[in-house]
């Protein structure tokens, strides 16, 4: 993909993703959409090429895998994509009482809104600082600022994302990368 900036955006599919999408369109960035469903990430790849005329690349990869992070990785390796700019959206919530919702999804939402959000960002901001410019956005929630009964992990994970990203930012100050972090209220979204 050749481009002078590159944005990507995980959870590219719907909602937040899919409106910040339009929005690195609109700026002029060439976009890299990743989400879990290929057609769906067409369907916003057709609709971003229509409107703004840049390139669009679609990854499609389970991010609340173990490996999902390395796969894409290795996608964007392989592609040649230098990331200008990484927007780790992708997240899922459960509610319901924690000791009655199910172990193995609650460790992959763990694994989708912190894991594959620290290891992408560990992944691709070295680049950015060797190249003294870049930016990460990490999504959190409103929900990070508290605790929050029958979705306690979620309301954890987003408290992780936060304190994350203003830990990194500060790490980074100086070296031409900027990390912040999105805390969005109640959003109608998948």
């Amino acid at each position: 993909m050749a481009s002078a900036h590159i944005a990507l955006i995980t959870g590219a599919s719907s909602g937040i993703g899919r409106a910040l999408a339009h929005h690195f369109a609109a700026d002029g960035y060439a976009v890299v959409l990743v989400g879990r469903r290929l057609q769906a990430l067409e369907t916003v790849r057709a609709d971003i090429t229509l409107k703004f005329g840049v390139p669009v690349h679609c990854i499609a990869v389970d991010l609340s895998s173990n490996d999902g992070a390395d796969l894409l990785y290795a996608d964007l390796l392989r592609g040649r994509m230098t990331v200008d700019v990484l927007v780790n959206n992708a997240g899922v919530g459960m509610q319901g009482e924690f000791l009655t919702l199910p172990r193995d999804r609650q460790l992959q939402m763990m694994t989708l809104n912190m894991t594959s959000l620290v290891a992408l960002t560990r992944l691709l901001t070295p680049g950015m600082v060797q190249r003294r410019r870049g930016g990460v956005l990490n999504v959190g929630s409103i929900a990070a600022f508290q605790p929050g009964p029958y979705m306690a992990v979620y309301y954890a994970t987003k408290a992780f994302v936060v304190s994350f990203s203003e830990a990194l930012a500060d790490e980074l100050t100086g070296s031409g990368v900027v990390v912040s972090c999105l805390a969005p209220g109640p959003t109608a979204t998948g």
